[in-house]
């Protein structure tokens, strides 16, 4: 009899594997994780202490890695950029803080494309059925360096959007890491100026940074349109 009962149990186990492991279940896992992170950053507002309330004993190298790792983990629950950016500037100054800066950017893109990448391409890209997801999807899959740059250097679509986008693609680590960190490189400099500057706001520093910030804006908002009315169009 405990011969005969082992082959159903086992069974069970089986089953019981194979939906764990199964493309929903893992997708689900991926939900429950964001929404636990952001969540925590919500209750939390860690871009706060980082900005007012970093640890007096840290300095030097120890506090530029810290604050890093600290940034990309924020980043990747969707604590906006430009407040740690500013945060950057204004506590390690304009050239270690904008390295401080790429270097969180470039974390928080590999955590967030790694989440997305292993809980939840196998069980979206089934779903890319509509005209505008099938285009993003064959664009980021075919010319993903080129893309990921161009969404990096224009800063009208949202970084988390792009990350878990790029990682339901099929867009490889290399082109999506290095396009990220070449790509951010210009708005996340004017944004650590402007915080490095911010006690001093009528500064021409300060103003050429805020312009800066303004120009790229306003040309994502263009190219934007652009590209809208013409797949409407099409």
């Amino acid at each position: 009899m405990l011969e005969s009962a082992a082959p159903p149990a086992a069974g069970r186990a089986a089953r019981c594997a194979r939906t764990l492991v199964s493309p929903w279940s893992r997708l689900s896992l991926l939900v429950v994780v964001l929404l636990a992170g952001a969540t925590t950053m919500l209750l939390l507002q860690p871009q706060h202490l980082i900005a007012a309330g970093w640890p007096p004993q840290l300095s030097g190298v120890s506090a530029v890695v810290l604050f890093a790792a600290a940034y990309g983990g924020c980043t990747a629950a969707f604590v906006p950029r430009p407040l740690l950016n500013l945060a950057a500037g204004a506590l390690f100054g304009s050239q270690v803080g904008l390295g401080a800066a790429i270097a969180g950017t470039v974390l928080g893109a590999g955590i967030a494309f790694g989440l997305g990448r292993g809980l939840g391409q196998s069980a979206l890209r089934p779903l890319l059925r509509g005209r505008w997801l099938k285009a993003a999807d064959g664009q980021l899959s075919r010319h993903g360096f080129r893309s990921m740059l161009a969404i990096r250097l224009f800063p009208g679509v949202p970084f988390a959007a792009a990350n878990y986008c790029a990682a339901v693609s099929r867009m490889g680590w290399l082109p999506f890491l290095v396009a990220t960190g070449l790509g951010s490189i210009p708005n996340t400099a004017a944004y650590v100026v402007a915080g490095s500057e911010a006690s001093s706001p009528t500064s021409p520093t300060f103003l050429l940074a805020m312009g800066f910030i303004a120009l790229s804006g306003l040309g994502a908002a263009v190219v934007a349109w652009r590209k809208r009315h013409r797949l409407s169009g099409s």
